[in-house]
């Protein structure tokens, strides 16, 4: 089907094919920007907007969702209020979207005078339909949800962000991990911002909004919190805010438990003291109210009872997370394992954490302690003469490789950290090496402007690829392992067949020398950073360059995408790191800690640190002759490993994401750094 995309009409749904509505005769745009496909009408929301759901043609028919800014509105203030809500939807989702729980920001732009935002789509269901399905919640889903959400709260509200429409309705289960998505940021204001609206124009929704929200305009984090706690009491008890709000005004939060009892309510709630909790969050006036989602946090956890059965059955339910106060008072967090619980350290409100497999489960009471392997001090591989200029592991993780000034190749085994064979051929430095995707062939490339395959079994030479005419800096396999992509000092790109050795085409932009080059993880786009300072995107399927990207003040030494392919980071000279917004080309975040330049940057899972609920650490190698670990859902420092003699010119990860590999100046050594346990 072929949606019509006039806000107005009644019945926009036609079949493939027609050029004009059968309903309205509005021109039908078989592509949205030339991209996405309107297939369906998802939501109306009272001629201010219209959210469709399409399909984005450029990945393979992906879902997502189109919102479209269509406001039914006369007056000029007010049309300029929805505009400028609309606009600051778009900048909430490009700031929030890297949290794995907010949907994320794909595209904003104009067309035919209405304004549209793309965004990522969440399969599942929303908890009012959730309700009207399933029936009302226990009080152990209620917490559930508190600890699912309250860290998605938190997270904003750091970033200077409130929601001021949380709802049942905004809040959706995905069904791929059942874990709560908080949706619809059109009504998200800045913490400074105090917003004075006109009758009629209040933001929120009757009954879930706070009292200083509805009648002052003005939005605190407690405002959320109180959306929150009337989302909670209509999922509890089944009966609806609004309505009470419409007989009662704001009186009904005073005798909330009376409506515990309706019918088809599950039950009273006093066992785990939930009571108080709710009690505090429908405080009417605000500064009776909890002032931070992390308050919430802990009274909900020190209301609770210590660890049993029943608390088990709530963790397992859910995201697999357990969180008790222990008798010494100190919060800790836990880790559902199997019938195990891992103790993973100290602090930290954040609930998610990526699936772990042990052989051996621990009891609650027994925490994990580190090992020489959770330690900084790293296995050290000596073999070269010479600067190790870039290191790499293999797909299976089993092995490593390295490029050196001294001419050479070396293959290590990382678990004996052992050299398995030296491969020589080229005639100068080695700068980059590459695993291709199936782990049969290594590419190198050299100041020697070639780039020479390797058969990994036999450690035979199966080709060169010349055509350079400048050094090769960087090298990368494409995801399906068929095109090899180069940067070089002759300022171009090129892309090379590996299945002909033929060069398939160059790419040419750059002012100065291309220093390092990265797919995308879709294998669709090619990302180039440079000593001019700056960043290109190539479309790989139409040769041309998409954007670029300005920003750093010094060459830009190393480029990586982000596991899910929204955001690049780049390592530059001016001794920065910066996260860019593929979407926007603007920087989220720069990342100054680093005293030099900063010559490598790689992304890994995080799966065993509390500090990232992303599941995603960035990691950075710099002059400073250190390796830094970020959260780049934050941009905040997270640890700095050991101190070491002598530059850091490369960093790699493992495809198991539990090792660091570094290369550099230090006594012409590679290092492999075990991902401690946490932080």
């Amino acid at each position: 089907m072929l949606c019509c995309l006039n806000p107005d009409c009644q019945n926009p749904l036609n079949p493939d094919g027609s050029q004009q509505c059968r309903s309205c005769n509005t021109p039908l745009i078989p592509l949205l920007r030339g991209r996405y496909r309107v297939i369906n009408v998802l939501s109306d929301e009272g001629g201010f907007s219209r959210t469709y759901l399409a399909e984005d043609i450029d990945k393979l028919n992906e879902p997502c969702v189109v919102k479209q800014l269509a406001p039914k509105l006369q007056e000029t203030s007010a049309l300029k209020k929805a505009v400028e809500l609309f606009k600051e939807e778009a900048k909430q989702l490009q700031q929030l979207g890297q949290h794995h729980q907010i949907p994320t920001l794909l595209a904003y732009f104009e067309q035919d005078k209405y304004l549209f935002l793309v965004q990522q789509y969440i399969e599942g269901q929303n908890l009012l339909k959730e309700l009207q399905t399933q029936g009302t919640y226990s009080e152990s889903k209620i917490r559930e949800l508190l600890l699912d959400l309250l860290p998605v709260l938190e997270f904003i509200h750091a970033r200077g962000v409130i929601h001021r429409d949380i709802k049942p309705q905004n809040i959706i289960r995905r069904e791929s991990d059942h874990r709560l998505v908080l949706i619809d940021f059109g009504a998200s204001k800045q913490l400074t911002a105090t917003v004075h609206t006109k009758i009629g124009t209040t933001i929120g929704s009757h009954g879930y909004t706070a009292i200083e929200q509805m009648q002052d305009g003005k939005a605190y984090p407690a405002s959320d919190l109180f959306s929150l706690g009337a989302t909670c009491f209509h999922l509890l008890t089944g009966v609806s805010p609004s309505k009470l709000w419409m007989q009662h005004g704001y009186s009904w939060v005073n005798h909330w438990q009376r409506y515990l009892n309706q019918p088809g309510q599950n039950g009273t709630i006093s066992r785990l003291k939930l009571p108080k909790v709710l009690d505090k969050l429908l405080k009417v006036d605000f500064q009776n109210r909890y002032q931070s989602a992390d308050e919430v946090i802990k009274d909900v956890l020190r209301q609770s009872q210590p660890l049993s059965s029943t608390l088990l059955s709530v963790a397992a339910s859910s995201s697999g997370q357990l969180t008790s106060l222990l008798p010494d008072g100190k919060l800790k967090k836990y880790l559902l394992l199997g019938a195990g619980i891992v103790v993973l350290g100290l602090g930290g409100w954040y609930s998610y954490f990526r699936p772990l497999f042990i052989t051996k489960p621990f009891a609650p009471s027994q925490p994990i302690t580190r090992t020489s392997e959770d330690s900084d001090s790293p296995n050290t591989l000596k073999g070269h003469s010479s600067d190790v200029n870039s290191v790499a592991f293999s797909g299976d993780g089993k092995l490593l490789a390295s490029g050196s000034d001294d001419n050479t190749i070396k293959l290590w085994n990382v678990a004996n950290q052992q050299e398995i064979r030296t491969l020589k051929g080229h005639s100068t430095w080695v700068w980059a090496v590459a695993f291709s995707p199936d782990g049969k062939t290594l590419a190198s490339g050299s100041a020697d402007k070639t780039i020479r395959l390797w058969n990994l079994e036999t450690g035979e030479e199966i080709g060169t690829l010349k055509g350079h005419s400048g050094g090769v800096s960087s090298i990368t396999f494409s995801p399906d392992g068929k095109t090899l992509a180069s940067g070089s000092l002759d300022k171009t790109i090129k892309l090379w067949n590996l299945e002909t050795g033929q060069e398939i085409g160059t790419f040419k932009g750059h002012s100065n020398a291309v220093a390092s080059v990265a797919f995308s993880p879709d294998g669709a786009t090619l990302a180039s950073g440079s000593w001019d300072k700056t960043i290109k995107l190539w479309n790989l399927a139409t040769a041309k360059e998409i954007r670029t990207f300005e920003g750093h003040s010094d060459m830009v030494l190393s480029v990586t995408f982000s596991p899910d392919g929204v955001t690049l980071a780049s390592g530059s000279k001016d001794k920065t790191i910066k996260l860019w917004n593929l979407v926007t080309g603007e920087a989220t975040y720069t990342l100054k800690q680093h005293s030099e330049k900063v010559n490598s940057v790689a992304y890994m899972s995080s799966a065993l640190n509390d500090k990232t609920p992303n599941g995603v650490i960035l990691v950075s190698g710099s002059n400073d002759n250190t390796i830094k670990l970020w959260d780049p859902a934050t941009g905040l420092e997270i640890r700095t490993l050991k101190k070491d003699s002598g530059y850091i010119y490369s960093v790699a990860t493992s495809p198991d994401q539990q090792a660091i590999a570094s290369g550099g100046s230090a006594d012409n050594i590679i290092k492999i750094w075990r991902m401690p346990r946490s932080f």
